[in-house]
């Protein structure tokens, strides 16, 4: 077992303590540093009818941009959706995972999970990755859905250690969650439309783009748009890029008229 003198603090970062003791990889030759896909911002908000969820389609690998279309916002099930950012095939593995563990206690017990039900088997995932998010695997997902129990949207956050907590509001997620939940934090009110909702959402990645190089911007030469969805009384419902063009287009056109 390694010592440490009075001197020589070890620090709160075990894997870099184990990197500096020599077990795992040497840190001088940075072989254990993998070029991992990671995927970026998230979004999710209230508004009248249900919840808004989008996500930008950029996923990074370092410097490099890995994929340009990734789909980060996955419906659940027919109420709820999720929304990734962390390292992008443990989140898809385990989104899959989810899918068909809701899908298969729907069919065993006749009646879908509660939308808080779903939150903590999630929460449980997330918790089940947490070996490898100390190897740098981390997972960070989003949950939202409507609660036909109270007839309302509802938001989760995650952390990586599973930690779940509900917002009442709006929540964001990944490497410009920053910039994405101030402008929905200026922009949000109790009584947003869904065009409101959805024009904010959209707001907000755009903003997360121009600040942070790991979140990808519409793009409109090869007709890549953030993927935005609705959940509602009526269920999961994705907004077409046809819908979400123009509303990039006025958008555009706001930020060149400042």
């Amino acid at each position: 077992m390694p010592f440490f003198e009075p001197g020589d603090d070890p620090g709160s970062n075990f894997p870099e303590l184990l990197r500096r003791v020599g077990i795992g990889s040497d840190p001088s030759t940075g072989d254990g540093d993998l070029e991992v896909p990671h995927a970026t911002t998230c979004v999710a908000l209230r508004y009248s009818d249900g919840v808004v969820m989008a996500g930008d389609r950029r996923a990074t690998s370092g410097n490099l941009i890995s994929h340009r279309s990734m789909e980060k916002v996955v419906q659940a099930d027919s109420f709820s959706g999720v929304a990734i950012a962390g390292a992008a095939g443990p989140a898809m593995e385990m989104i899959r995972l989810f899918q068909l563990q809701l899908e298969h206690y729907e069919k065993v017990e006749g009646s879908p999970l509660s939308l808080e039900g779903k939150a903590n088997q999630l929460s449980m995932m997330v918790r089940g990755n947490l070996p490898a998010a100390m190897q740098g695997m981390v997972v960070v997902p989003l949950f939202a859905g409507y609660d036909l129990q109270r007839d309302v949207g509802r938001l989760w956050a995650y952390d990586v250690t599973g930690g779940r907590y509900e917002e009442r509001e709006y929540v964001a997620t990944g490497s410009g969650s920053m910039h994405a939940g101030t402008v929905i934090k200026v922009g949000f009110r109790g009584d947003l439309s869904r065009d409101d909702a959805i024009d904010l959402a959209v707001k907000s990645l755009w903003e997360a783009a121009d600040a942070d190089s790991a979140t990808g911007g519409p793009d409109a030469l090869r007709g890549i748009y953030p993927i935005v969805a609705t959940v509602t009384a009526d269920g999961w419902q994705p907004v077409d890029d046809d819908d979400l063009a123009p509303r990039f287009q006025r958008l555009a056109s706001e930020v060149q008229a400042r």
